[in-house]
């Protein structure tokens, strides 16, 4: 019945814009039931050819130095950057230096090739025009794929000496200056809803933990279990997927970004322990922990077998249900609480349970192959929401410590740099792919109506803490070996000295 389970742990503008192309990852390394990049990873092979310090493969860029990768990144009067090289570049430039300072560097290119432009004597004022509307356009795309580098003092310095050196450059049309102001109105209020948002985590408390039942001290009649707030499977279910799309739609790609950041332990700068940054992935983590423990709760705190037998079909239909949804995060959530040793030790409980769903659930979630049967049914359910005409179709919600795992396997076995020094950009297109795939997840609008009675209660119902779980568990069926009788007499020992 126990599954090998993830651990249930906290985390470790105007009439000159420029033409838009989707961000696209069809042409990159699609993954694989094992989830990891192919060996050769930033290697040159067959195919690869070079273009002063960036090289690519199969007309891929899969290497260069740093600056070269920089000079890449700024537009010039004939060339504009790929919006798919802008998004990797942006993200993973962060692993090697903060946004400041390539916002920094980024301005002092500009310059040099502004000076360039003004040396020449050809069609000197158009060139410039068209020069600065291409850097607003860069600097657009920069705020509004990642506002919150701009909560940063430095950052936001930068960005401002930037936009008015840009605006000398069109003085006459006033184009420029106009585009530039609605880039940052457009800034300022996402920076605005981030600091909404911080003070709403602030009042946000982690449901509370119920000490549980002291010795035989049955619950009372009128306590209210989960069926009692909903006994619809496929509503809860909804309303799970509800609460889920509500918290991913917090996580930014630079969150999650971060996390390598934080692994990387070489240079110190990197490792602020910025819980601004974090604190959207451990509040996803701890809804994980919190729906296990919840579902633990449910079941040991029923005292009658019956009902406890009822309330463990319940869970099981609604992590099907989940599955179903394709919201794996909750589904692999209901199956972690249900595999927690205080609910897989009631053996007498579990005979009574049509087992036949909970054996597929489990073959879903089978840890074999590096989860290879999970990894299937998701690609199935990415397939289905890329040709989906509609919400319910395009909801993905995959098991997050898997995915956070994912990248944290691919930072940790590919390295950033190759022996000839060349940052290895091919390792993170592939963490890019991975990352912007996640966030099309997340931007997904939830299309079942929405229930607050049923979310208040998921989102607040008080949770034993693991001790309570056990010895609710033990009065419900009693130690069945030494150790388990052990056990049980250290808990009756330490709750009696408590009271």
């Amino acid at each position: 019945m126990a599954l090998g389970l993830p651990k249930i742990s906290p985390l470790l503008s105007g009439k000159e814009t420029m033409p838009q192309t989707s961000v696209v990852f069809s042409t990159i390394l699609r993954p694989s039931c094992s989830a990891q990049v192919q060996p050769g990873m930033g290697e040159r092979g067959g195919g690869a050819s070079s273009s002063g310090d960036l090289i690519f493969q199969d007309g891929r860029l899969i290497s260069g130095s740093l600056e070269a990768l920089m000079e890449h990144l700024v537009p010039t009067v004939d060339y504009y950057p790929d919006r798919t090289y802008i998004f990797t570049f942006l993200l993973s430039s962060r692993v090697l230096m903060p946004p400041h300072d390539l916002l920094a560097r980024v301005g002092h290119i500009c310059l040099e090739q502004r000076q360039q432009l003004e040396a020449g004597s050809d069609k000197v004022k158009a060139k410039l025009k068209s020069f600065s509307a291409k850097i607003v356009q860069l600097l657009k795309e920069w705020t509004e794929a990642f506002p919150y580098d701009f909560q940063d003092e430095k950052t936001m310095a930068e960005l401002k000496a930037i936009t008015h050196r840009v605006t000398q450059c069109d003085e006459e049309s006033g184009t420029v200056k106009k585009a530039i102001g609605q880039m940052m109105q457009g800034l300022l209020l996402s920076l605005a809803a981030r600091g909404q948002l911080q003070e709403l985590r602030e009042k946000l408390r982690l449901p509370a933990v119920d000490k549980g039942p002291v010795l035989k001290a049955k619950p009372p009649a009128t306590q209210k279990d989960i069926l009692g707030v909903c006994c619809d499977a496929l509503v809860l279910a909804q309303q799970l997927t509800h609460i889920e799309l509500e918290r991913l739609s917090s996580i930014q790609p630079e969150d999650l970004m971060q996390i390598i950041s934080h692994m990387d332990s070489r240079d110190k700068h990197r490792c602020r322990g910025d819980l601004t940054k974090t604190y959207s992935l451990e509040a996803y983590d701890n809804w994980f922990n919190c729906l296990s423990m919840l579902v633990a709760t449910e079941v040991c705190r029923v005292v009658k077998k019956k009902h406890r037998t009822r309330m463990l079909e319940f869970f099981i239909d609604v992590a099907r249900e989940c599955f179903n949804i394709g919201n794996f995060n909750s589904m692999m959530a209901i199956i972690s609480g249900m595999n927690l040793s205080p609910v897989a030790r009631l053996k007498k409980t579990w005979s009574k349970v049509k087992t036949a769903k909970f054996d597929v659930l489990e073959h879903h979630m089978d840890p074999s192959s590096n989860f290879c049967n999970y990894r299937t049914a998701l690609q199935g359910a990415t397939q289905r929401s890329q040709t989906a005409n509609s919400s319910r179709e395009k909801i993905v919600i995959p098991v997050f410590n898997l995915f956070i795992k994912d990248i944290y396997f691919l930072h940790k076995i590919h390295t950033n740099h190759l022996p000839n020094g060349h940052i290895n950009f091919k390792k993170f297109w592939e963490i890019s792919r991975q990352i912007h795939e996640f966030m099309t997840w997340t931007h997904v609008e939830c299309p079942f109506e929405k229930d607050k009675k049923i979310q208040s209660y998921l989102l607040t119902a008080p949770i034993y803490s693991e001790e309570a779980l056990f010895i609710a568990s033990f009065e419900s069926e009693g130690p069945e070996n030494h150790m388990e009788k052990d056990n049980w007499k250290t808990l009756r020992t330490t709750v009696l000295n408590r009271a």
